[in-house]
């Protein structure tokens, strides 16, 4: 990790890949159009790790079968110190709990709205 950029943790499934709640453990659904030239784009100002909890081993055949390796620095399960984090399944407090009690009782994952 370069010390100039800010890390972000990316989610894989749901975000980098085509998952939508067909959880398979040892499979690991294609990459998303359009996330490779993404993660290049992204790459050039911040660190990236994935930020997943599949196995390590099989995310990282993913990631070097994808021709991602360039563009991401590691692969965690731990919530890091970081700038962000980029995840389909999360709701951003803005500071009010009346607020995100209402984001929570209505979410809705973006491949079901």
């Amino acid at each position: 990790m370069q010390k100039n950029k800010k890390l972000i943790l990316m989610d894989l499934d749901g975000v980098l890949n085509t998952y939508k709640s067909d959880y398979c453990e040892s499979f690991i659904p294609p990459v998303k159009e359009g996330a490779k030239e993404f993660l290049r784009k992204l790459s050039e100002k911040y660190d990236i790790k994935l930020f997943t909890t599949r196995n390590k081993l099989l995310a990282s055949i993913w990631i070097l079968e994808n021709d991602l390796g360039d563009f991401i620095s590691g692969i965690t399960n731990v919530k890091e110190l970081c700038w962000l984090f980029v995840d389909d399944r999360c709701i951003r407090f803005d500071g009010t709990y009346e607020n995100l009690f209402n984001e929570i009782e209505n979410f809705k994952v973006w491949y079901k709205k």
